[in-house]
């Protein structure tokens, strides 16, 4: 059986703010995904999302196109 780990996916937008918690739980190895819904909320710009699992952090941009 795997290992486990927990596990954070945050969205931030260009100021720093968190826009959205996507993933906040003990995950076992593997491959996951998620569906970031964001209807009217946000408008089309620059955000940020930070993965957090254990050790291991990084922090990519992505542009949101409406």
């Amino acid at each position: 059986m795997g290992s486990s780990q927990f596990v954070s996916l945050k969205v931030y937008d260009v100021l720093g703010n968190e826009i959205a918690t996507l993933v906040n739980e003990e995950k076992a190895t593997g491959i996951y995904e998620v569906r970031f819904n964001v209807s009217n909320d946000l408008t089309s710009g620059v955000y940020f999302y930070r993965l957090e699992a254990g050790s291991y952090s990084e922090t990519k941009k992505m542009l949101l196109m409406k």
